[in-house]
């Protein structure tokens, strides 16, 4: 068996994904879900040699611990836990603290929790799983990546708030920006699409799923990107408003609402829910326009207008374009949505090859546009292969 294993855990505050990452081979040998936590039906699943199983918890509570439990236990009846060499750990908001990976220890746990106040939904679960996980693999190092790591090479212009540079001093106040992982690895796997140097290159990266950004990437580091101080900011997203006059947040704060509320509402109740006041799912709701729902259709027209936006913006920021990339779950899959962001930057040359377009899903990439027009294509994101590779490298070092 191979000792280059490294099993991956994404710890979210009522689910826990994970997989188990071969760092040479780059193959998933095992991966799964735990999701529903808290709740009456809470439950791991994993899929291994093509087989999906389902594991219900009990509802004792505890279901991060109960999950990591299930999970080791797996990897006992398939005889592999031996071979696992590291544990690498997703992790939200890293601040201005953390720039790279780092091997956890009690100083960075309470360190990541401090962090919290800036990712509130994300930080505290990421803990939870990382206590779970020490507990369950005492012996292994375990490591924490950081979706904000990447974009620490953003230059202050572009991280840094039109507010009172006090706001930045006191309380780090700026840009901060979130899926550097997924937009890393993409924009590496496109600079071996048009076999050109990642140092030489230049990608507007697009990564849209549930929670969606654009990046700005210009010899392979980020120079810009739509998220910012939290999570909340930039695109529309599955629940959340995206970019929103802070003036709102008055006029609710003044109308009665709590800032819990308020919050509740931005984070949880906007995006797609909100707007088509249908579902957050981005697939619901391109049905629902199909059949003729005016709200899922103007959720449809905003979230693609926006993103279109972004990526016209993000020009400036790049002295060049070598392509634009879609990636995450609705980048990925979602035919409509491509569609008609390239129709949207049509002003700039973008036209779309509809068959390849079509072809480009369920794990396919390729390019997108016609040939001598500008170049779009999907790349699948691979973020558990960035953590697995950046744990090994630091197990190593």
């Amino acid at each position: 068996m191979s000792n280059s294993l490294v099993l991956v855990i994404n710890s979210g505050s009522s689910s826990l994904k994970f997989a188990l990452i071969d760092t040479v081979s780059g193959e998933a040998t095992l991966n799964g879900l735990g999701e529903c936590f808290g709740l009456a039906d809470a439950n791991v699943s994993w899929k291994i040699d093509g087989k999906k199983h389902k594991f219900q918890l009990s509802d004792n509570g505890n279901h991060h611990k109960q999950a990591i439990d299930r999970i080791v236990a797996l990897l006992e009846e398939q005889g592999i836990k031996q071979d696992i060499v590291a544990v690498g750990h997703r992790v939200v908001h890293g601040g201005e603290k953390f720039t790279q990976t780092v091997k956890i220890d009690e100083t960075v746990l309470q360190e990541i929790e401090n962090l919290s106040d800036l990712a509130p939904l994300h930080n505290p679960a990421h803990v939870v799983g990382m206590r779970a996980a020490i507990a369950a693999f005492p012996a292994l190092s375990q490591y924490a990546v950081f979706d904000t790591a990447f974009h620490q090479t953003m230059p202050a212009k572009a991280f840094t708030g039109a507010i009172s540079s006090k706001l930045y001093d006191d309380y780090g106040i700026r840009r901060y920006g979130f899926h550097g992982t997924s937009h890393y690895f993409v924009s590496r796997e496109a600079a071996k699409v048009i076999n050109k140097p990642i140092e030489k290159s230049s990608f507007i990266s697009v990564h849209l799923g549930n929670g969606a950004s654009v990046c700005a990437i210009k010899d392979g580091q980020s120079v810009d990107t739509s998220m910012g101080f939290t999570p909340l900011s930039g695109l529309m997203m599955g629940t959340r408003c995206g970019d929103l006059d802070p003036g709102i947040i008055e006029f609710l704060l003044k109308k009665g609402w709590s800032t819990e509320q308020v919050f509740k509402e931005l984070n949880s109740n906007s995006g797609f829910l909100g707007v088509s006041g249908l579902t957050s799912d981005c697939r619901g709701v391109i049905e629902a326009m199909e059949e003729g729902h005016v709200g899922a259709t103007l959720a449809f027209e905003i979230f693609t207008y926006r993103v279109a936006k972004y990526i016209a913006s993000y020009m400036v920021a790049l002295d060049e374009l070598d392509g634009i990339i879609f990636t995450g779950g609705i980048g990925e899959n979602s035919l409509p949505i491509r569609r008609q962001i390239l129709k949207s930057l049509k002003i700039f040359g973008y036209r779309e090859d509809e068959a390849a377009n079509a072809d480009a899903r369920f794990g396919k990439d390729g390019v997108i546009t016609q040939a001598n027009t500008p170049l779009a294509m999907v790349i699948p994101t691979n973020e558990e292969w960035v953590i697995a590779k950046e744990s090994m490298a630091l197990l190593h070092a």
